[in-house]
């Protein structure tokens, strides 16, 4: 069992807590906030309380993210490089004293430090070219091998160094609901699916870089 004791995040986000590995710091510890679980639950609708906790729990929606059908068999292939483009490379769950953590790659900065967020990059310096490029290659990977995400969100991706190049990775928003998931044995679906999260993602770039002016659930709709 890795030992947290007196260890502090490197980055929480509303419901998960991150940490440096306390042996290889290479390594990112992904730990849920179980407060904010019962939280989200108690918030829920009755009907979808009859579906439980375990969908609120994003470490858990994260392995079976890694589960699905795209990113299996292209491992299986020998594609290891492929998948992990843009992925930080997931080392599967481990237990922790804080409880039980994923566990993958830990993107850094050229400086060695954390990945900045793109979220972060964006109030910085605005959609940019260099912006503009990062997500055009993000963009075609997606499209190119069929990987599910939800909803792509700024701050769910980073800007991290591999290979002396900086590109964008997806750190959280793996994987796809239920419904999407068992539809995308269709490849015409699943390319439809993928670009309507593309589509939705550069409304939502147009919405953080013009000042929020409006309810992203508004702002949102295609």
């Amino acid at each position: 069992m890795i030992d947290l004791t007196n260890q502090t995040p490197f980055a929480s986000g509303s419901n998960r807590h991150c940490y440096q590995h306390p042996s290889y710091p290479d390594r990112c510890l992904k730990i849920i906030r179980p407060d904010n679980i019962e939280a989200r639950y108690q918030r829920q609708t009755a009907l979808k309380k009859l579906l439980g906790k375990r969908r609120l729990n994003d470490n858990l929606q994260e392995l079976e993210a890694h589960g699905q059908t795209v990113i299996q068999r292209l491992l299986k292939q020998g594609q290891e490089d492929v998948v992990w483009a843009h992925l930080p490379r997931f080392l599967g769950q481990t237990d922790t004293t804080q409880g039980p953590a994923n566990e993958s790659e830990l993107l850094k900065n050229a400086e060695g430090g954390p990945a900045e967020t793109f979220e972060h990059y964006l109030a910085r310096s605005g959609f940019d070219e260099t912006a503009q490029a990062l997500i055009q290659e993000f963009t075609d990977w997606l499209q190119r091998t069929g990987i599910l995400t939800r909803n792509l969100l700024p701050h769910n991706l980073v800007l991290g160094m591999r290979n002396e190049k900086t590109r964008l990775f997806l750190v959280d928003g793996l994987g796809a609901p239920l419904i999407p998931s068992l539809l995308s044995t269709s490849q015409n679906w699943r390319l439809h699916y993928i670009d309507r999260r593309i589509r939705r993602f550069y409304k939502r770039i147009e919405w953080e870089t013009s000042g929020r002016q409006d309810p992203w659930e508004l702002s949102q709709k295609l």
